[in-house]
């Protein structure tokens, strides 16, 4: 199917088929000024006549004082232009007509984003120094020189949930009636290393009701020498082994938490 468009640029009108249109979303290039446009947009019911003249524009009248006799030149006609000699076929076009030129990237573009690139990562090794170091086991002596410099700190994740009392006992001293003994087993269910937790033990009556409270946190149940920063490793047991004097109390029984006094 052919039908008639028109180019905006300069009037010119062409001829086009439906595979012209389809083939480049409707962009055609005039044949006359070049002008690229998309034809789909300037098209025309009318059929051009080869019949119809274009009148063409006379100069405006001037005085026979100012006009100037000039030789017939031989050859040359005045000849009217009809709109069918100006419908032409529109030149196809190529993808080179179609492909935008390529964009070019300003240095100072480059620069600020790479400053904004090193920015956010700053700040996440700043205020996420933990999460990253548990994430990516081997970047944490780095972190901790990092964090020297900045005063931040590499905290081990402290996951509640994820800790687990697998066992536990209060025994009396066979030795010393006053002196209770309490052993409890943690396990860590997380598969990265968990700092060591809080514990609070209350001793409890007959009626269980509480009769004393106690916290322990890592100083007093780590043996000497156990540095907190390595805390409870991945997918391992924690044996926590306490003594406290519990002279004049006469506890029936025991209650056992685990926290982190952060999170309370």
């Amino acid at each position: 199917m052919t039908e008639i468009t028109q180019c905006p640029q300069c009037g010119t009108r062409f001829k086009v088929t439906q595979a012209q249109l389809d083939a480049h979303d409707g962009l055609v290039r005039c044949g006359r000024c070049h002008e690229v446009f998309d034809a789909s947009k300037h098209l025309h019911d009318d059929e051009p006549s080869p019949q119809l003249s274009l009148p063409i524009d006379a100069a405006p009248p001037e005085s026979q004082a100012d006009l100037t006799p000039i030789a017939d030149v031989p050859g040359l006609e005045e000849e009217p232009i009809t709109l069918a000699q100006q419908v032409q076929f529109v030149e196809e076009l190529t993808d080179e007509v179609l492909e935008m030129p390529p964009r070019k990237t300003s240095w100072i573009s480059i620069l600020a984003i790479l400053l904004l690139t090193l920015s956010l990562l700053g700040q996440s090794l700043y205020f996420f120094p933990g999460e990253i170091g548990t994430q990516l086991p081997g970047l944490k002596p780095m972190l901790e020189d990092y964090c020297a410099l900045l005063d931040c700190n590499v905290a081990l994740p402290q996951k509640i949930d994820l800790l687990a009392i697998e066992s536990s006992e209060l025994e009396s001293d066979p030795e010393q009636g006053n002196i209770v003994t309490l052993h409890a087993l943690i396990h860590n269910r997380a598969p990265y290393a968990q700092a060591y937790p809080s514990l609070e033990l209350t001793l409890t009556s007959a009626l269980d009701q509480p009769v004393a409270r106690r916290m322990f946190h890592a100083a007093d149940y780590l043996p000497a020498g156990t540095s907190e920063k390595q805390g409870i490793p991945g997918n391992r047991d924690l044996d926590i082994k306490v003594h406290l004097d519990t002279t004049d109390l006469k506890p029936a029984g025991y209650r056992l938490f685990l926290f982190y006094p952060e999170s309370r």
